[in-house]
């Protein structure tokens, strides 16, 4: 997970410093699937799921279809000048590593039975799906008790596969 997390972050600063459009994207891609495959690894299929299909499938389909019907004279506009750090953007990112290095610790172990969410709402979940009639209790969770969520997730998916066939439908034609 620690290597996930790494390569996601490698991919972030270079999706940052890159000046060439076309090979930005395609990093921003990468960056998709690395976050996909992180939220596997953090047991979370949905999130996982949504975040390859959007943010490294529809996404980078759509960047590069756009690039794709851009002028070239678009490509010499990305050209960036000498990578430069402002004082109070360093700051500011220093202050929230140590802010997260400082808390991190203190969290329960990942899965820990015994941390402290995990003793009122998992006794609950468990007592209460088998009455609304869903077997499985994580089904149970995402359509009984998350369900505006689940129903959000479901149109953010479907209004960008909507966009991008429509894009790339204006692009093929």
């Amino acid at each position: 997970m620690v290597a996930l997390l790494a390569l996601a972050v490698l991919l972030a600063v270079g999706i940052a410093v890159l000046a060439d459009a076309v090979a930005t994207v395609v990093v921003f891609g990468a960056y998709g699937l690395s976050l996909a495959l992180l939220w596997a690894a953090l047991r979370a299929p949905d999130v996982a799921l949504t975040e390859a299909a959007v943010g490294a499938g529809i996404s980078t389909a759509l960047f590069l279809a756009v690039l794709g019907r851009s002028p070239a004279e678009f490509a010499v506009s990305l050209s960036r000048p000498r990578f430069r750090v402002r004082p109070a953007t360093a700051l500011t990112a220093v202050g929230t590593a140590l802010a997260l290095g400082v808390t991190v610790p203190a969290l329960p172990a990942f899965g820990d039975p015994s941390a402290p969410p995990f003793g009122r709402v998992v006794p609950f979940y468990l007592a209460d799906a088998p009455t609304l009639g869903v077997e499985n209790v994580v089904t149970a969770i995402l359509v009984v008790y998350r369900g505006f969520d689940t129903f959000g997730e479901v149109v953010v998916v479907f209004t960008a596969g909507v966009a991008a066939a429509a894009v790339l439908r204006e692009v093929s034609a």
